[in-house]
C-alpha cells in the first residue's frame, strides 16, 4: 500500500470517526429536548418572567425582547460545557478571556467551543485537499500537526488581543470614571443615581466601564447586593486600581459618609500612577529608537560628516597616483 492510500485511509478514518461523534451529539442532544418537552409542556405556557427580574428597560418593547433572550440562553446545549471535551475546549482561562471581552454569557462560550472545534479539524482537511489536488507535493505530518494548532489556538489568540484592548482601554477610562463620580456626588446625587447616570447617559465616552455598570446596575435591580452586583467589576480586568475603587464605592454603599474627598485623593492617586506609567513608557520608546537611530541616521550622519573628507582623501591618492 502506497504512501497516497495510507493518507487518504487515515482521513477516512478520521471522517468516520468525527461522523460518530457528531450523530452520537445529535442523537443525545434530541433525547434531550424530548425530555424537555414532556417536562415542561404543561408549565411552558403559563411562565412569564415577572418584572421585577428584568432589568430597567429603556423602552417598552425591550421586556419581550428580553423575555425571548433568557428563554433562548435557557434552551442552548449548555452542557456541552461541563463535558470532558468542554472543559478542555473551554477553559477557565478561556472563559476569562470571554468575560474581559463583554460576553458573559453561555452563546458565546458555545460559539467559541465551535470555532476552536471546527477551525482544528478545518484546516488540516484544507491542508488534505491541497495535497489531493496537487498544491502541496511534500510531506504531510508537518503541515496537518502546524493547521491543528494554529486552528486550536487561532480563536483563543484573537480573544487574548480583544482582551488586552479592553483592559488597556479600562486603564483609559478609570481616571474620567473617577472624576465623573465625584461630579456626581458633589451635586447631591446618591451613589445609586450616580451609577444609573454614568450607565445610560455616559457610555458613549465610558464604552467598557459603562457596559460593566449596566450589567452591574441590571443584577442589582434583580435583587443582589452592592458588593455582589459590582464583583464581576472588580475582578474581570485584573486592575487593582478598578478593585480599589470597586472596595470604596461598597463602603460608601454599606458606611455611607462623606465621599468627596476620599474619591479626589483616588483621583490624584490615579494620576500619579498615569504619569508614571507614561514615563516608564517614554524611557521604553528612547531605549527602542536608539536601534532605528544607528540604523537609519548614523549611515547618513557619517556620509555628511565624513564624505568630503573621504573624497580630499580620495582624490589626494589619485593624484600622488598620477
Amino acid at each position: 500500500m502506497s504512501a497516497q492510500m495510507l493518507y487518504v485511509a487515515s482521513a477516512a478514518l478520521v471522517a468516520v470517526a468525527l461522523l460518530l461523534v457528531a450523530v452520537s451529539l445529535i442523537l443525545r442532544e434530541l433525547q434531550r429536548h424530548r425530555e424537555r418537552v414532556v417536562v415542561g409542556r404543561a408549565i411552558a405556557r403559563g411562565i412569564v418572567l415577572p418584572d421585577a427580574a428584568l432589568p430597567e428597560l429603556r423602552e417598552p418593547g425591550d421586556a419581550l425582547a428580553a423575555q425571548q433572550a433568557l428563554r433562548a440562553d435557557s434552551e442552548l446545549p449548555a452542557h456541552w460545557l461541563q463535558s470532558r471535551l468542554g472543559r478542555a475546549l473551554v477553559a477557565d482561562e478561556d472563559r476569562r478571556l470571554i468575560d474581559q471581552c463583554g460576553w458573559p454569557s453561555t452563546r458565546a462560550q458555545l460559539i467559541f467551543l465551535s470555532l476552536r472545534a471546527g477551525l482544528a479539524v478545518l484546516l488540516p482537511v484544507l491542508v488534505l485537499l491541497a495535497r489531493e489536488f496537487g498544491h502541496w507535493r511534500g510531506s504531510l505530518m508537518v503541515p496537518m500537526a502546524v493547521a491543528f494548532v494554529l486552528g486550536f489556538l487561532l480563536p483563543k489568540w484573537l480573544l487574548a488581543f480583544k482582551a488586552a484592548g479592553r483592559r488597556e482601554q479600562v486603564a483609559h477610562e478609570l481616571p474620567l470614571f473617577v472624576d465623573l463620580l465625584r461630579l456626581l456626588q458633589g451635586v447631591g446625587l446618591g451613589l445609586d443615581q450616580c451609577l444609573q447616570i454614568m450607565a445610560n447617559d455616559f457610555s458613549h465616552v465610558l464604552h467598557v466601564l459603562g457596559h460593566e455598570l449596566e450589567l452591574a446596575n441590571h443584577q442589582y435591580a434583580r435583587g443582589r447586593t452592592r458588593e455582589h452586583s459590582l464583583h464581576r467589576l472588580a475582578t474581570t480586568f485584573n486592575n487593582d486600581n478598578l478593585a480599589g475603587l470597586v472596595d470604596l464605592l461598597v463602603q460608601i454603599d454599606r458606611h455611607g459618609g462623606a465621599v468627596q474627598e476620599p474619591l479626589r485623593q483616588y483621583s490624584e492617586r490615579l494620576r500619579e500612577h498615569r504619569r508614571a506609567e507614561l514615563k516608564t513608557r517614554i524611557g521604553k520608546t528612547t531605549v527602542k529608537m536608539t536601534a532605528v537611530m544607528v540604523t537609519t541616521l548614523l549611515p547618513a550622519l557619517i556620509i555628511v560628516t565624513a564624505g568630503p573628507g573621504f573624497l580630499a582623501v580620495i582624490r589626494s591618492l589619485g593624484a600622488l597616483a598620477r
